[in-house]
């Protein structure tokens, strides 16, 4: 059974173990809201999202699982700050980008923000 998890850029630049394509990784995941996703990914990519990675095990449902990664996807879009306040995503720009591996960090694209990751999987 084929999983899709949502991996942060900042939890894999603070303390994340690189992982690539056909490797196998073992993380711990939280089930997510998909809506919480939707003004990143858009709501049709969102409603696909199954888990989250957490690297800080602050969440009391985590559940550490081994998984094969099957692809590896660049999330990138556009964030604004209205007045006061800190920078969201817009909803609708997000820029999809296949990638073999990940290391927390991406080729800086003009006028979006790396924000994260989405990876397939499966149970390994």
């Amino acid at each position: 059974m084929a999983v899709t998890v949502w991996v942060d850029d900042w939890q894999m630049q603070c303390c994340g173990e690189g992982f690539a394509s056909g490797g196998v990784v073992s993380w711990d995941l939280v089930r997510v809201d998909p809506e919480d996703y939707a003004d990143v990914v858009g709501r049709r990519r969102a409603a696909v999202i199954d888990f989250r990675e957490e690297h800080h095990g602050q969440q009391p449902d985590c559940a550490a699982v081994s998984l094969e990664v099957l692809t590896v996807v660049e999330v990138h879009c556009r964030y604004e700050a209205p007045p006061g306040t800190t920078a969201l995503p817009v909803p609708g720009t997000a820029v999809l980008v296949p990638a073999e591996e990940a290391d927390g960090w991406a080729e800086v694209r003009p006028g979006l923000r790396f924000a994260g990751y989405l990876v397939t999987a499966r149970l390994a």
